[in-house]
């Protein structure tokens, strides 16, 4: 980032040491539903699969897809009144498919420091900062892989956390993300920055443009939540707060959508310094 040097101008080698303590998952049963949460938790092989439950009155490609994949990975079919996976899917739109899983294996803050400590490339980190509302977490972690971002981080409280609607709202790209919890992200935030990392909040009141940002290099980018943006504490952090520029009277996007514009900005930059 530009305007202000840091140790190691935050881009050589990290330095620092992570917080040492983080809550694990509970490893507890939910159940998913829709052909892509279902077909790509299959593919992704993180979750334990107790069964998979498709429409007994339903043999269309996807379905087939979904049994066919199941079977090369040896996870038990069970064919199985609509009603049921009405019932499952808590009336939610299921297209006939439906699996009894463990829960989405999220890791701690620590693990991820661990991590970033032993990289030499620039790192790229996602901050979702009191994101409620699971359809906007869906589509921050599907654009996020697509952005190429190596590590998304969740607060444990007042967040849309891992979920079945927030799977199906990525399209199963959640299956995929590598995605970590934090306890503080003031403290989280802090200890980023001994490792190098420059932190960017995105609100409508920025100081600076996003377009005018250097967003090459070890970053975190910062996305407040729907309804109050960042939180004082976080911004006050951070080492930067980019706003997205309006060409009308209307002054702010959806978190999901102002999010994706400051994610793909970033990737246009990165992969512009890796062509160099």
């Amino acid at each position: 980032m530009t305007g202000k040097s840091g140790p190691q101008g935050r881009r050589g080698k990290f330095r620092g040491q992570g917080r040492k303590k983080e809550n694990k998952n509970s490893g507890d049963k939910e159940i998913l539903y829709g052909y892509h949460s279902v077909f790509e938790a299959l593919k992704a092989g993180r979750r334990k699969f107790e069964s998979i439950l498709l429409h007994e009155n339903r043999s269309d490609k996807r379905v087939q897809a979904v049994a066919d994949l199941a079977g090369k990975k040896q996870v038990a079919v069970k064919t199985v009144p609509g009603e049921e996976l009405d019932r499952l899917a808590d009336f939610a739109r299921h297209q006939g498919i439906a699996a009894r899983v463990s829960d989405f294996p999220v890791q701690p803050v620590s693990a991820m420091l661990k991590q970033i400590e032993a990289r030499t490339d620039p790192v790229f980190i996602l901050i979702l900062e009191s994101i409620e509302d699971p359809q906007n977490t869906g589509a921050l972690i599907r654009t996020a892989l697509c952005a190429g971002v190596d590590y998304i981080v969740m607060p444990k409280d007042r967040s849309a956390l891992p979920s079945a609607g927030v799977s199906r709202s990525s399209a199963g790209a959640m299956e995929h993300a590598p995605i970590f919890l934090a306890t503080n992200l003031s403290a989280l935030i802090r200890d980023l920055k001994k490792y190098g990392v420059w932190v960017s909040g995105l609100d409508a009141g920025g100081d600076k443009g996003l377009f005018e940002a250097d967003l090459t290099g070890n970053l975190a980018l910062v996305v407040g939540g729907e309804h109050t943006g960042l939180r004082p504490g976080i911004r006050k952090v951070c080492d930067f707060i980019l706003s997205i520029p309006m060409q009308t009277h209307i002054t702010s996007l959806n978190a999901s959508v102002a999010g994706g514009i400051a994610m793909f900005e970033a990737r246009r930059q990165r992969l512009g310094t890796n062509a160099g």
